[in-house]
Formats: structure tokens, C-alpha cells, sequence
């Protein structure tokens, strides 16, 4: 099927609406000479009618803020404070928010408007209002005691549609529940603790690693667990393992000898990376997003990749449903034993619309993919900075687990230590970073001045919130809240900050909304650190190995908190991810350690 550049409909709608004040300083003229006799001169025509445009939007955006106003004075309520720009239609606080995520350092401009504003505020991003926020008490309003009047949104599911289609991530009311009961079920502590998958995989991921290493070659980290969680989570989904980890590692920029990676099994990774920027790049543009696909639509080319890997798999799994059907047999008898099920197995006894299925699996294999490999990148940088965390870390995996046991959910239980060291990567590189709802009605939002009015939320309002932001703040975590210290979740700061306000820790969302697959991410990323510690001691970051455009800005370590000490560049798609991958090296343990 051929794909429309989204563009084009927008554009023509832009030209109808503004077409209507033209019209109408048109129409007035010609009633003015048909009842006076006056006609004007066609360069006065010319100037009324382009001045009409932006007189509608400057009338537009008075009555809104009038409407508003009334409105909260009715609630007992007051407007959102503002961050003002010094262009018209805020086009310098669009740019600075966009270069945050391009060039620059995420949110960025969200903590330092955050500092001079206060922890929730709005900006009109082309006439467009964008509340944004890092207040906790806020959040907790969003995605749980007022979960119904925050959505996503049709602006939100729009861009996300061509990617996430009508998935559980990118779906609102009766279809949300749909998907979100479909695939609940399947997340049962019998499935979350499948550790010979993970067993599987990880020993392939490490071998591989330790091929590399011992020819003298820096690894790229980052794409080692793209490798093992794609691999791991397709055959967990699916029950068909995509192989990544069979093909090339690639080889750092300064080796002249190195390898190509163009293979073709490659094509499906790179695809599904390239569809997500392009998504993520529209989610920041905010309603504007269709004027950078003009001639194209910029998911169109690498969706048609995915869907040749996913189209037969889903065609041949409706296929044994059908053959099961015809032959008179009870579906869910007829599977795979329960621990052999896979979720397509699982969901096909739900539904066998095509549409329905692709868009949730692909959804979940976005979940069990990104996320992961996002949270094992950072772990594992955060490991290289702080040796003595890693030293730590490892003393519990080998007093727990010892050298070459397979590790079990007991044992992981058993593992403070490594729990802590999760959350607090997580608390600094939450997987999703910026997040947003829409109102779906009028309402009013916490005010974190106590004696401060609530703050009111006209219909149809973009809210935007950004847990990187939120959990970085001295004020919800403590003075030493940009250091990384994992005993933050086992001291005393976890009764004085988390205990009493567990909204200022959300890595996997919270309320109805909250990550199914939670466990399933602890269980996997447990796994795999325990198997990399047990064969590996030493770790340490590449710097002639990182691609040098990857690399931190000098400016940087003038700056203040986590991105003055940074020794990679932070980025974001959907998920959060280390530009030009994570280099480094490690150092083989030896049994007398």
C-alpha cells in the first residue's frame, strides 16, 4: 500500500482554515462597494488580507486566554505561570526545547525554565499551549487519580499511528482496554521467570563479547544488548529468535581492518531504529510535526522492513489457528504447553483480527527491546564510572551466586545490592524520559505553592512531564540528588524521600497505565548483570573507541549536576539510548578472584 506524506492533508487544511479570514476581508469589501459604492484599491485589499491571518490568531489567542481566565476564577483556580519567549509564536523556545533533543542535552531547557518558573509552568509553542511538568503531586494526578480526563491524545496517537498503529501504547478508552486486558494474562510469574531463555541468549551475548575483547578490539556495549534483548525478546513474543547476535559485531571507528555490517539480518534493527527517531522527532514538533514530511512519509520505507519480518510470522501463527478451527479442536488446548506458550500464542486465542496483533506485538517488542537494552547501557556506563560500585556489586553476585551458577529468582531477591544499583540508573536514566497526556475536559492540577490556588487545565491541553527531570531534583530527592549512589535505595533517604512520596520514582509509569512487563525487565536486566559479573571483573570506558562526534561537548563540564559529569551523550527516540554506542573495554575474571 502506497503511503500518503502527512504533509500534504495538513497543509491543505492550514490553507482552508486560513483561508477563512482572507474570505472574509474579500467578502466585506465587495459588500462594502455594493452598498456605498466604495471600492477599495488592491493594494489595500492585498494588506487587510494578509494582515487578517495573523489578526486571527492574535484574536484567537486573546479569547482563549479570556475563556481560560473566567473559567479558572469560576473553579477557584488560577493559570499555569508562563514561560514567555522573545519571537512570535515562542519559535525561540521551540528551538531551544528541539536542540535539547538534537544537539544538546536532554530537557535541558525543561529543568532551567523549571528552576526560574517552578516545577510546572506552560509555554505556547506556536499558539499551541504546552503545560509542562516535573511536580510529582502533578503527575500523580495525570496518571492516577484523575486517569480518566488525561489521555493520549489524538494529536499524540497521530504521529505515533504509522509506528505504534493502535497498540497498548498508543491507544485511549475501550481499545485500550482491549489491548491491556489481551495481554495481562500472559505476564504471569511462571512466564517472567523463564531464565533458560534468558540463559540462552546471554551466554551468546558474552561469548561474543569475549571474542572481541580478546582480539584486542573495544566493544560496542549498547549494540551488544540491542543484540540480547531483540534476540531474547522475539523469541519470548514470538517463538522465533531473530539471530541478531549471529551476525558482526561492529568495530570501532579507529580500526582501518574493520569488518562490514551491512549484512542483511541487520535490516530489520536499523529499520525499527530509524522508524522510532522519526517518530520521536514528530512527538517534540508537537502539532506542527506533518510539515517535516511534506514529500514523505518518514516511517513509510524502514515500516516496510519491520512488517516483512513480522507479516510472516503473524500470517503463519493465523494460519495454524485456522487449521485448529477447522479440525474441530479447542484452541487453547490445542497450543503449546503453558510454559512453552508465547505471547502471539496467548493473544491469537484473544483475537485473530491482523491489524490488532501486529500493532500489539510490535508495541510489546518495543517494550521488551529498548527499555532494557537503554537501562543495561546505562548500568553498565554507570558501572565504568564508579569502579568501586562495581567491585561491590560483584562481591554480592559471587558471595549469592558464586562464579558459573545459573542464577535463580531467589537468589535475585536475595540481591539488594544489585536492586539498588537497577533504581538508581533508572532514577537517572529513566528508559522514557518525557512523557504526555491530554485533558479531556476542563480541570485543576495540584499547586506546589500550598498556599497557592490549583492550577487550572482548559480542555484538549497538551501536558507534558518528564520523570528524567523529576528524578533529578534536589527538592524530591535530597542535596545529593545528581550523584550516582545506590545505597540511596537501602539508607536512610529511602524513608525520608521515596517511602512518603512514591510518585517522585516512576521508571515504569504508575497507575493503570503502569508497565506489565516490570518484573519481566528486573527479572531479564538481574540475569544478565549477574552473568556479566560473574565472568568479567574489570570494566572501563574507550574514549579513542567512541565515535569523537558521540562525545560530550568540552562546555559540558562547566555546567552544574549529572551532565557535567558525563562521558557519553544521552539521547532519546523514544527511548533513551548512548549516541554512537557505549565502547569499552573489560577484563576477564580469573577463578582465583
Amino acid at each position: 500500500m502506497i503511503s500518503r506524506p502527512p504533509g500534504v492533508p495538513f497543509l491543505l487544511r492550514c490553507v482552508l482554515i486560513n483561508s477563512v479570514p482572507v474570505l472574509a476581508v474579500l467578502a466585506s469589501a465587495r459588500t462594502l462597494r455594493l452598498f456605498t459604492g466604495l471600492s477599495l484599491p488592491t493594494w489595500l485589499l492585498v494588506v487587510l488580507a494578509v494582515l487578517s491571518i495573523p489578526l486571527r490568531f492574535a484574536i484567537f489567542t486573546w479569547s482563549r486566554w479570556w475563556r481560560a481566565s473566567r473559567a479558572a476564577a469560576r473553579l477557584g483556580a488560577t493559570l499555569v505561570p508562563h514561560w514567555k519567549g522573545d519571537k512570535v509564536g515562542n519559535v525561540d523556545a521551540l528551538q531551544m526545547i528541539l536542540q535539547d533533543f538534537s544537539t544538546g542535552y536532554i530537557a535541558d531547557s525543561y529543568w532551567k525554565a523549571t528552576d526560574k518558573i517552578g516545577p510546572t509552568w506552560q509555554v505556547e509553542l506556536l499558539w499551541d499551549p504546552w503545560v509542562v511538568t516535573c511536580d510529582p503531586a502533578v503527575i500523580k494526578t495525570l496518571l492516577a487519580t484523575d486517569f480518566q480526563n488525561f489521555v493520549k491524545g489524538e494529536t499524540f496517537q497521530g504521529c505515533m499511528h504509522s509506528v505504534l498503529g493502535t497498540g497498548v501504547f498508543n491507544s485511549d478508552g475501550d481499545m485500550w482496554k482491549f489491548h491491556r486486558g489481551m495481554t495481562r494474562p500472559f505476564f504471569t510469574r511462571e512466564k517472567i521467570n523463564h531464565f533458560d531463555l534468558f540463559d540462552k541468549h546471554a551466554g551468546k551475548s558474552l561469548q561474543k563479547l569475549k571474542q572481541r575483547l580478546q582480539a584486542g578490539h573495544a566493544v560496542d556495549f549498547q549494540d551488544l544488548l540491542l543484540r540480547f534483548t531483540l534476540d531474547s525478546s522475539s523469541e519470548f513474543l514470538f517463538g522465533n529468535c531473530l539471530d541478531s547476535l549471529q551476525n558482526t559485531l561492529p568495530y570501532p571507528h579507529n580500526v582501518m581492518s574493520a569488518a562490514s555490517n551491512s549484512a542483511s539480518s541487520e535490516a530489520f534493527s536499523d529499520a525499527f531504529k530509524h522508524a522510532l527517531h522519526a517518530v520521536g522527532d514528530r512527538s517534540r514538533t508537537g502539532w506542527t510535526w506533518p510539515l517535516l514530511e511534506i514529500t514523505e512519509d518518514k516511517t513509510a520505507e524502514h515500516m516496510k522492513v519491520v512488517d516483512e519480518f513480522l507479516q510472516p510470522i503473524l500470517t503463519e501463527a493465523l494460519m495454524k489457528q485456522k487449521r485448529r478451527a477447522q479440525a474441530g479442536s479447542d484452541a487453547k488446548e490445542s497450543l503449546k504447553s503453558e510454559e512453552e506458550e508465547t505471547l502471539l500464542d496467548h493473544l491469537i486465542t484473544m483475537t485473530t483480527d491482523p491489524v490488532v496483533l501486529h500493532d500489539e506485538v510490535l508495541n510489546i517488542l518495543i517494550a521488551g527491546r529498548d527499555t532494557t537494552a537503554s537501562t543495561l547501557s546505562f548500568v553498565v556506563y554507570l558501572l565504568c564510572q564508579h569502579p568501586e560500585v562495581l567491585q561491590r556489586l560483584r562481591q554480592e553476585v559471587l558471595a549469592i551466586v558464586g562464579p558459573t551458577r545459573m542464577p535463580t529468582y531467589e537468589d535475585m531477591k536475595d540481591m539488594k545490592y544489585l536492586r539498588a544499583v537497577l533504581n538508581e540508573t533508572l532514577r537517572l536514566y529513566t528508559p522514557v524520559p518525557v512523557n504526555m497526556r491530554f485533558s479531556v475536559s476542563e480541570t485543576t492540577i495540584p499547586n506546589s505553592d500550598p498556599m497557592g490556588k490549583p492550577l487550572y487545565i482548559p480542555a484538549n491541553t497538551a501536558v507534558v512531564y518528564s520523570p528524567f527531570v523529576m528524578h533529578r531534583r534536589t527538592e524530591y530527592w535530597g542535596p545529593d540528588a545528581a550523584i550516582f549512589d545506590p545505597d540511596r535505595f537501602l539508607d536512610e533517604r529511602m524513608n525520608k524521600y521515596l517511602v512518603p512520596n512514591p510518585f517522585i520514582f516512576l521508571p515504569f509509569s504508575a497507575g493503570p497505565r503502569i508497565c506489565l512487563g516490570q518484573q519481566y525487565a528486573y527479572n531479564e536486566m538481574s540475569f544478565f548483570i549477574i552473568r556479566l559479573l560473574q565472568q568479567f571483573s574489570e570494566m572501563s570506558l574507550d574514549s579513542e573507541a567512541q565515535p569523537p562526534e558521540s562525545l560530550p561537548p568540552a562546555e559540558w563540564a562547566q555546567d552544574s549536576g549529572r551532565k557535567a559529569a558525563e562521558q557519553i551523550v544521552p539521547k532519546v527516540h523514544l527511548t533513551m539510548y548512548i549516541k554512537g554506542g557505549l565502547w569499552l573495554r573489560m577484563k576477564e575474571a580469573t577463578h582465583d578472584e
